[in-house]
């Protein structure tokens, strides 16, 4: 494969999300797209995937299903967070250790990883994301329960936060 991303639709009931891969594992996750652009640049890249990817595809898609109906993935494939920079990569750790269910804010992430003051940060870390839902970067909140900002949209956020139970303002 040499660094290529194979691309692979996973259909929910909330439409079709894009999952690429890399030789590591999952590099990536994509929100649905409006129109079928999406699903056509997915189903190209099917007939040539590996063994390992398709496996890594099944857990992926049952991972996001489990996610998206507001209960834990069983289990993941090996994430590829190897595009994000040192502080992004703790931060994505970090935000893997958030439970169903539950919130931080921006400030305790920065705290729980050794740097307070970089609240902002840790913001553009969470925006930066390549695995949304996996990776739960909905679960991380502004100050005083706010949502904040979100890469694949506010409402996404609240219902994916309103499918784990947790109220937000």
């Amino acid at each position: 494969m040499q660094n290529e991303l194979v691309q692979l639709p996973i259909s929910t009931r909330d439409g079709i999300f894009m999952a690429r891969y890399s030789e590591q594992g999952l590099a990536g996750l994509n929100f649905p797209a409006h129109g079928k652009a999406n699903l056509r640049a997915g189903l190209s890249a099917r007939q040539n995937v590996s063994a390992i990817i398709r496996r890594w595809h099944r857990a992926t898609t049952s991972a996001l299903k489990r996610a998206l109906a507001g209960r834990a993935p069983r289990a993941l494939p090996p994430l590829d967070v190897s595009g994000g920079t040192a502080f992004q990569r703790r931060v994505w750790n970090a935000m893997r250790r958030i439970t169903c269910g539950q919130t931080r804010s921006y400030g305790e992430i920065a705290h729980s990883i050794g740097k307070p003051k970089a609240v902002r940060a840790v913001g553009g870390a969470c925006g930066a994301n390549p695995i949304p839902v996996l990776v739960p970067c909905h679960r991380v909140l502004a100050a005083n329960r706010k949502l904040g900002g979100f890469s694949g949209g506010l409402e996404w956020k609240r219902k994916l936060l309103e499918r784990e139970g947790v109220c937000v303002q």
